[in-house]
């Protein structure tokens, strides 16, 4: 991950951006302080799906909590089978 000082950010906002679509860019100021990390729409897509995902694990593991077992023939009752 690249990091760059905000002043270097802001006077070659271009090349930064360009860089971001390889790898994330962390911006610093006052020292070492991140203050924000810039990223490709890619990368961004895939981290939000990822985390989508994992509240999806989370609610169906709850959801199986909260339910109980079905037995098999209750299933199939249930299915008209």
């Amino acid at each position: 991950m690249a990091t760059v000082t905000l002043s270097q950010f802001r006077q070659e906002q271009s090349t930064w951006l360009a860089h971001a679509q390889r790898e994330p860019v962390t911006i610093t100021s006052r020292g070492a302080t991140a203050r924000a990390v810039v990223i490709s729409p890619e990368l961004f897509s895939r981290a939000m799906e990822a985390l989508e995902n994992q509240q999806d694990i989370k609610d169906a593991a709850a959801a199986r909590m909260e339910t109980g077992r079905i037995s098999h023939a209750d299933v199939s009752r249930g299915l008209g089978l």
